[in-house]
């Protein structure tokens, strides 16, 4: 995901706008770009690679201006050089924009009839362009947005600046997420609450569709039709802790070690503890008429769900599918009113799996999403929204956020298969959940053997995880997270795969990771090694 920030503020925002970038970060990103208005002329800084190297730009050539907007960008068209990165500038438009204008050929080439230059390869700068084309056309700012995002197919966030306008600023969203933040005589544009977290907590979600013009001290909000809308401001907590590491060396150091505090969160809202059961009290219709299940999910929420799809199965005794959420759409997935469909997401804006939500919507069908971040689009469009409590998560690979999403799964199955399992096996097995928060503890004091592993794996080109029967979606998301974090080349397998053509890929010096526990797999896993030893 790319991250957006904007600021009219009553000083120069360049410092304000590079720290809200900083707070996004955890998004993923390869380039960086800031732009500010100042005497009426738009200057603009930008760069490859990561913002330290915005950084140096800056301090070479400073950023004055009371208004600005800001980028971190992955590379979607066009490759991540510094010709690309946001923002893009169009005549007197400048625009920062995240996720797929998928008719932005069409539009480019209907511009360039009239007369347009393109200069980079992104679909970013036909946005500035027409923008300009019909604020040229119709000389009226407030009509050249309308024309302009209705022209715009497939899903978006934009913040646009125009050069003679130096206390205006204009937003847009459609199916990608992006908040307003009121301050005093300050506005504040950003792709989540969290980016905006240390300027204010009074914050206005935009809806799908919306578009807005800000200044210092004013919105007013417009929908796809152009017709004006009020949207109400929601005070959000903007504790400092969030966005401080502490004694760690990174957010995802700190996240991890957070994980057993965040499972007793999550406990506490779905489990009676003096009662050994579960409780889902957000579930508020009968459940004895579902008789199938959907789980749908990218990502490592995707090998969560995977996950769950065993503990449904086998504790509610309901016939459970998985869909990556991508794929989902187009397949001709029979549904009908027994079926429940499950979006897993941390986000909750996951814009995969948002689409696929908002299909299962218009069959019809009774929609649960499984959220970390509330107030998301996901949260807003679900039937049914069951929270995961992980709090906000900085680092780009899912640790805690994870673990959460399992909970709330293994929480969600026990529910649903109270009556099938008696309430002795429920009582047993939510005893031994409120054993995890002090295991995960026992676990991380291992830190220091997994930092001598981690070195050795470290010096590896590639790796192979396997498992079974539950282990088997460990064992993907543990490739996943290698792959994310160090660049190593990972696969994960299903252990009993490994004979039918995997094998081939192992080599003396490939290291095999084997997740193993001493459940009714082990020793056909063990087996499974004695095959990679031999």
């Amino acid at each position: 995901m790319c991250g957006i920030i904007g600021v009219i503020g009553q000083t120069d925002v360049s410092s304000v706008i590079y720290d809200g970038l900083k707070r996004l970060e955890y998004r993923g990103y390869d380039s960086a770009g800031i732009a500010t208005i100042n005497d009426n002329k738009i200057d603009r800084c930008r760069s490859q690679g990561k913002l330290v190297n915005l950084e140096a730009e800056l301090k070479r050539t400073p950023l004055k201006g009371n208004i600005g907007i800001g980028h971190t960008r992955w590379a979607t068209h066009g490759a991540p050089t510094q010709q690309n990165a946001h923002p893009h500038k169009a005549d007197s438009v400048m625009v920062v924009h995240n996720g797929i204008i998928e008719n932005y050929l069409e539009l480019k080439n209907t511009l360039k009839s009239e007369g347009y230059v393109f200069s980079t390869e992104t679909d970013t700068e036909v946005i500035a362009h027409l923008f300009s084309y019909h604020l040229a056309q119709a000389d009226n700012i407030k009509i050249a947005a309308r024309k302009t995002f209705a022209m715009l197919e497939g899903a978006y966030a934009v913040a646009l600046l125009i050069e003679n306008e130096d206390r205006m600023m204009i937003a847009a969203r459609k199916g990608s997420p992006l908040v307003i933040g009121h301050g005093d005589n300050e506005m504040f544009v950003g792709s989540d609450a969290f980016s905006l977290a240390p300027m204010t907590n009074r914050i206005t979600y935009l809806e799908d569709g919306d578009w807005a013009i800000l200044t210092d001290n004013s919105l007013s909000i417009f929908d796809a039709e152009g017709k004006s809308v009020e949207r109400p401001i929601q005070v959000k907590d903007a504790s400092a802790s969030i966005v401080d590491k502490g004694r760690h060396r990174h957010f995802m150091a700190k996240e991890i070690f957070e994980q057993p505090e965040v499972i007793s969160h999550t406990f506490a809202h779905y489990v009676n503890a003096n009662e050994s059961t579960v409780k889902i009290p957000e579930i508020d219709f009968d459940t004895s008429n579902i008789n199938r299940i959907v789980l749908i999910a990218c990502g490592s929420a995707y090998y969560a769900a995977m996950t769950g799809r065993y503990w449904i199965e086998s504790l509610a005794g309901i016939s459970t599918d998985i869909d990556i959420a991508s794929e989902f759409r187009y397949r001709d997935v029979p549904l009908d009113e027994n079926t429940l469909a499950v979006f897993v997401s941390q986000s909750g804006e996951t814009a995969d799996t948002l689409a696929a939500l908002k299909a299962c919507k218009a069959r019809n069908v009774k929609t649960l999403a499984i959220v970390n971040a509330p107030d998301s689009s996901m949260q807003r469009e679900a039937d049914i929204t069951l929270p995961t409590f992980a709090g906000p998560e900085i680092g780009v690979a899912s640790t805690k956020a994870f673990i959460c999403q399992l909970a709330v799964l293994f929480c969600f199955a026990l529910a649903l298969g109270k009556s099938r399992i008696g309430s002795e096996r429920e009582n047993e097995l939510v005893k031994e959940l409120l054993t995890l928060p002090r295991l995960m503890g026992e676990a991380l004091k291992l830190e220091a053997n997994l930092e001598q592993i981690a070195a050795r794996l470290s010096k590896k080109e590639n790796a192979i995880f396997i498992g079974r029967g539950l282990m088997n979606p460990l064992a993907l998301e543990g490739a996943l997270k290698l792959k994310e974090i160090s660049y190593i080349h990972a696969e994960g397998f299903a252990a009993g795969e490994l004979k039918h053509g995997s094998i081939a890929l192992i080599e003396d010096d490939m290291p095999v990771i084997t997740i193993a526990p001493k459940d009714a797999m082990y020793p056909k896993t063990i087996s499974n090694m004695q095959e990679v030893i031999a």
